[in-house]
């Protein structure tokens, strides 16, 4: 319970569902509910495809290539502090990715995909996350299937926030959501920087 608590928040700073509901408004401006709620459902599913294909075929491909994992936790960390940073002194997630929503508001179904589905939800960072947290060395078959139910978790959340998109952007507003997305920043910084720490150790066996 304790490592699925641990992934899930992980995993939930990572994908920051509340900052996805900005983003879900201007993508789908002007659109009938009904064709927003199958965006929101085909956003969901799409995000939850790719990233359970990164749990299964990302570590086949380390595998393939033959890096060592601590290499790879160490880049990863770096790639995710650089989002961290980016989340707290560049655009904040809702700020940069509603301006690109707003460009293909017009395209209906297809906003499900991008900017939705791709980088919001699933995006470089969420990829990241799950393979090094379902790393076959270091976790066992449970542990792993524990961190892909904290995912499933957060993506279902990552859907509510989009069906109830409208309501969460009039409590919180624009600031709001931006307030929060650098929030998650410096918490996305902190375990960004630990992941470092652990591949550093684990690649001079300290």
């Amino acid at each position: 319970m304790q490592q699925f608590l641990g992934d899930f928040v992980f995993l939930f700073t990572v994908i920051d569902p509340i900052g996805t509901a900005p983003v879900f408004i201007a993508a789908t401006a002007g659109m009938s509910d009904r064709t927003r709620r199958l965006i929101a459902v085909r956003a969901a599913i799409i995000s939850a495809s790719l990233l359970l294909a990164c749990v299964v075929v990302g570590q086949m491909v380390l595998e393939h290539l033959d890096i060592d994992f601590a290499a790879f936790r160490v880049a990863g960390g770096i790639i995710l502090f650089l989002f961290a940073l980016d989340m707290i002194f560049g655009e904040s997630k809702p700020e940069h990715e509603v301006a690109e929503a707003t460009k293909h508001a017009e395209d209906d179904l297809d906003a499900a995909v991008y900017p939705l589905a791709i980088p919001s939800i699933a995006g470089p960072g969420a990829i990241m996350a799950v393979i090094l947290l379902t790393d076959n060395s270091q976790f066992s078959l449970m542990e792993q299937t524990m961190t892909t139910l904290a995912m499933l978790l957060v993506l279902a959340l990552a859907l509510l926030t989009m069906l109830g998109a409208a309501r969460i952007h009039r409590l919180i507003g624009q600031v709001g959501a931006s307030i929060i997305s650098r929030v998650m920043g410096m918490l996305f910084a902190a375990m960004a920087a630990d992941g470092v720490l652990t591949g550093v150790r684990e690649f001079f066996a300290i």
